[in-house]
């Protein structure tokens, strides 16, 4: 069973709600009737008639829940809290209506603030932002995070690196040029990310292109700087940079550039030094290796809120709603 069967496994033993916003992206409706006919989360759909009048033309979503925000009696709920949810912003009534009758992620996470729903998963047509800013401000982040990130899950195929071939990419989708304290914080939260969803011992290395100073430049210092903040306050995970790639995931290489650490050569999560690098990284593992790869899912937020890539596929989607859930079971 591979990596992403057995989270799906996982998300059946103990059924999440999980709202899907795009309503109108025929992808994500695709995904939802295969989400309900293998009853790995409970859906809701937000959306009119007309979003969905062509996106479900022959799918079966009759066991999702749909909700038209210019319909439902919740609507005025959600407005009204999401209008104390923000009163220190000052935003009036009729901002915080326009915002939940035209902006579904919103809505989506009004739902998941009042308990209505788990998790929430959008993006397909999307950018970030869009998906990332409602969460942050209606959900907020993680008691004791000072920066949320987002990771790629890649499960590459015949593969010796990593977990067998399982490896989390990060930041690789939202944290543009994290400073040495962000770098060392988004290590520690792809540990936790990685010991959650793949129930295995984290191994972290923070990449560059040099190891162990055997090039000096200010990018590099960063990446050292972020090394060290990492081993002193999260001593609980197996933490070391600063690695080239190949030193960090192969033994042989390790054992010549750097033969006293316990990461070098047996890391699985692979922390890079700002988000282009990140990245490229996954997308080249993706197309190149024939990965299979999740994401971007965040982490840092109170509730699980994930992103999609914008040419993800139905399965792209399946994947990431169950991987959501897994996450909401562990909250």
């Amino acid at each position: 069973m591979n990596f992403i069967e057995t989270i799906k496994e996982r998300a059946k033993k103990d059924l999440k709600t999980i709202v899907l916003p795009e309503s109108n992206d025929r992808r994500v409706i695709e995904a939802a009737e295969i989400i309900l006919k293998e009853k790995i989360a409970n859906i809701i759909i937000i959306g009119t008639d007309d979003d969905l009048k062509e996106s479900s033309i022959g799918l079966d979503i009759s066991k999702a829940t749909i909700i038209n925000p210019q319909k439902s009696d919740l609507t005025e709920q959600l407005i009204q809290e999401l209008v104390n949810i923000r009163k220190n912003k000052n935003l009036t009534y009729e901002e915080a209506k326009k915002l939940i009758l035209e902006d579904y992620m919103y809505y989506a996470c009004m739902l998941v603030k009042t308990n209505k729903a788990d998790g929430v998963v959008s993006g397909a047509c999307h950018y970030t932002a869009d998906t990332i800013r409602p969460a942050l401000q209606i959900i907020k982040t993680k008691p004791n995070t000072s920066i949320v990130s987002a990771f790629f899950l890649l499960d590459v195929p015949n593969c010796e690196y990593g977990e067998n071939g399982i490896f989390i990419f990060a930041d690789a989708g939202l944290v543009q040029d994290p400073t040495s304290e962000q770098l060392a914080t988004i290590a520690a939260s792809s540990a936790e990310s990685f010991k959650q969803l793949v129930d295995k011992e984290p191994i972290v290395a923070l990449l560059s292109h040099s190891t162990k100073g055997s090039a000096k430049h200010e990018k590099v210092t960063k990446v050292i700087e972020a090394t060290n903040i990492a081993k002193e306050k999260y001593p609980q995970y197996k933490i070391d940079g600063e690695l080239q790639t190949d030193a960090a995931i192969v033994k042989e290489v390790a054992k010549m550039k750097a033969p006293n650490s316990e990461v070098a050569g047996n890391a699985n999560v692979l922390i890079f030094p700002d988000l282009d690098a990140g990245n490229i990284g996954y997308k080249l593992v993706q197309r190149l290796a024939k990965a299979d790869a999740f994401g971007p899912i965040c982490q840092g937020i109170a509730s699980p809120i994930n992103d999609l890539s914008r040419g993800c596929n139905k399965d792209d989607i399946v994947g990431v709603v169950a991987i959501t859930a897994v996450q909401a079971q562990n909250k």
